[in-house]
């Protein structure tokens, strides 16, 4: 099979095509046609290589995916040839205390399709038959490509995390990319107040077009603070939606209102940051890590998305062959939306 790989940490000159041969279904597996994958910031991690990341080489790159069922490995059941289905890429033991308790992504040995195991970017790939589910069938595969790994992470901070309701306020930093883009859409699908940030007008005008409330250029105002504390009439917002780590860290504390939440779920723009310790008591602020989701945040996410006929925002479809072209796209920060790869058949 053609696939997507790594022999070697780098630049984006360090993935090749390559021929593979095709995988099988283990205990427990099934092995997956792929139709679609989609791109995330965490396969340019991968690629760069991350402390204490140690990778079998070569390695398939992708987390996301969907496509037809090809095998049906030994102990598995629900599941079956012909099945059109797409990936939940978190992987659990479903044994320790966090997995029995419901939060698979706390598990002490959690990890990702496509970092802890072979990937998406190729023609198979096999997966535990347990993080396959259902395509909803209001989309098609790119559109399936593009939701798990993205729409999950969202849904958690939103909803699990910050607990989410109605009429609250929520602001996104550095709307475009795909969490930032899942979050804006399930927001809204909830019925909250959405203020979104960007350098691009181009992104802002897009941003609006599918249901932000409140744009902002963070580069043509004096004080993003000042400017979140005009459109919420001096209170503040209620939760603080932020993937993009030490470029945003800080002045999260001067635009969340006294008791609100902030919930960081990356750190695109680096991973240290300092924080006023007093904003943070005096406020009775609430400061959390997410990351991606538990099976039942999943289960709550892909009934909505299924419920509204929800669609992710897609940016562009490439072919495998154009693998280092999206990569670089998305490593530019050009993206509005998700990045799809399409596997041909």
């Amino acid at each position: 099979m053609k696939a997507a790989v790594i022999r070697e940490h780098g630049g984006v000159e360090c993935v090749t095509i390559d021929e593979l041969p095709d995988p099988r279904a283990g205990e427990g597996e099934v092995v997956l046609a792929v139709r679609s994958a989609a791109l995330n910031h965490l396969d340019i991690w991968i690629r760069k290589g991350r402390p204490g990341l140690q990778l079998d080489m070569p390695h398939v790159l992708g987390s996301d995916g969907a496509g037809v069922v090809v095998e049906v490995g030994p102990k598995t059941h629900g599941i079956n040839v012909g099945d059109e289905v797409l990936l939940n890429p978190g992987l659990s033991c479903g044994f320790c205390e966090s997995c029995r308790r419901g939060q698979q992504s706390q598990c002490l040995s959690f990890g990702i399709v496509g970092m802890s195991r072979p990937g998406t970017f190729a023609e198979k790939a096999a997966v535990p038959f347990q993080n396959v589910l259902p395509k909803p069938a209001h989309l098609n595969f790119d559109e399936a490509a593009a939701l798990p790994l993205a729409y999950q992470t969202a849904w958690r901070m939103l909803m699990t995390r910050a607990g989410l309701r109605a009429g609250e306020t929520v602001l996104i930093h550095g709307i475009g990319g795909g969490v930032a883009l899942a979050a804006l859409q399930l927001a809204k699908l909830a019925g909250g107040e959405v203020i979104v940030t960007s350098s691009s007008d181009q992104k802002l005008s897009k941003a609006k077009t599918i249901g932000a409330d409140h744009t902002i250029n963070y580069r043509t105002v004096d004080d993003l603070s000042v400017k979140v504390k005009d459109i919420t009439k001096g209170r503040g917002v209620d939760i603080v939606i932020d993937s993009v780590g030490a470029g945003t860290w800080s002045t999260n504390f001067g635009i969340v209102r006294r008791g609100g939440s902030i919930v960081l779920c990356g750190v695109t723009t680096g991973p240290e940051a300092p924080t006023d310790l007093r904003a943070l008591y005096w406020n009775q602020l609430t400061v959390m890590g997410s990351t991606m989701g538990s099976n039942e945040d999943v289960r709550q996410m892909l009934r909505a998305v299924e419920t509204a006929k929800l669609k992710p925002v897609m940016d562009s479809i490439k072919s495998l062959e154009e693998i280092r072209d999206a990569m670089s796209r998305m490593e530019a920060a050009e993206q509005f939306g998700k990045i799809v790869v399409r596997i041909p058949k």
